[in-house]
């Protein structure tokens, strides 16, 4: 009865995928293999090509294991692939992220991050691929202190800053957007 069943839901939503006409491939327009996304040119709300965008993120939160990308960066991506599909490329904004808390680990060089966790960063590709896109890094200097992070361990592609306490209400002050990722 189980087996019927699961071969029923398999085939229906085969049927579906296919006799939808629409293909569910993720697309990566500016940051490759990071960040997918899918156009959605019949949404209500689209990209306003007449906006200077001017976001800070702030990514807080951890992959969910050592292997993975953290997902606020790949978040990051997406902004990015999305607004590039829309026809807004990433010299035509100003973007920037604050790194600090639980993310951190994100941060730190291979050799370093390896040593702690026995795999390599998986956040160095995309931490490289946000950089030439003009994104701003930061981690949080209190971050730093708070896990007996040295400086010379971070990510050459990543700036210290005093605090994210500071780099949130500075770049709003500054008139970015802010999009929070706990």
């Amino acid at each position: 009865m189980k087996r019927q069943f699961l071969k029923s839901v398999i085939v229906l939503t085969s049927i579906l995928m296919f006799s939808s006409g629409s293909s569910f491939a993720w697309e990566y327009p500016i940051i490759k293999n990071y960040g997918p996304m899918k156009p959605v040119p019949d949404a209500a709300v689209q990209p306003d090509k007449s906006i200077k965008y001017k976001v800070i993120f702030e990514i807080t939160r951890v992959a969910q294991s050592p292997e993975k990308v953290n997902p606020g960066l790949d978040r990051v991506a997406r902004f990015l692939n999305v607004m590039a599909a829309s026809g807004i490329l990433p010299k035509e904004m100003e973007l920037a992220a604050i790194i600090h808390g639980p993310a951190a680990p994100a941060v730190l060089k291979n050799e370093i991050f390896k040593g702690r966790f026995k795999v390599d960063n998986p956040n160095e590709k995309i931490i490289k691929d946000l950089k030439e896109a003009g994104v701003k890094l930061y981690v949080c200097g209190q971050t730093l202190a708070d896990n007996g992070f040295e400086h010379k361990w971070v990510n050459e592609q990543i700036q210290i800053a005093v605090a994210a306490l500071v780099v949130v209400p500075m770049y709003q002050l500054k008139g970015y957007a802010y999009q929070p990722f706990f």
